[in-house]
């Protein structure tokens, strides 16, 4: 299975055409926010990591940690053709990458990334 190349985001206004018109749930670690763009090849990601989510060298790790999920979540996705912002939350940096899955993927879930299963747990 291929897996769906991603871009990151680098544009302010990208940034801000995300926040003012997409949809976006906070969780416990991470506040994740999406808007679909059929005119997007793939999807476009961000992460934003504050000084408040900690020092620089958690930071860091906070992105390692993200680009992590959706490197391994995003081919489940049932439209790849989207921007994804990933926004670290205080006290991610000392919730275990676990944690951080769970938290990233109740998110994706209630922002309706994945496709419907007809099963319901």
């Amino acid at each position: 299975m291929r897996l769906p190349r991603t871009c990151s985001m680098n544009q302010r206004d990208e940034f801000a055409k995300v926040k003012k018109t997409g949809q976006a749930k906070p969780g416990r670690f991470v506040i994740l926010s999406t808007l679909e763009d059929t005119a997007l090849d793939n999807i476009r990601t961000g992460f934003i990591t504050t000084r408040r989510s900690g020092k620089a060298h958690d930071r860091v790790l906070l992105r390692r940690r993200f680009r992590a999920l959706v490197q391994a979540h995003a081919p489940g996705f049932s439209e790849i053709r989207r921007y994804l912002v990933t926004i670290a939350r205080p006290g991610a940096a000392q919730a275990t990458f676990a944690e951080l899955e769970e938290d990233w993927l109740r998110q994706a879930r209630r922002l309706g990334l994945f496709p419907r299963s007809d099963k319901q747990p």
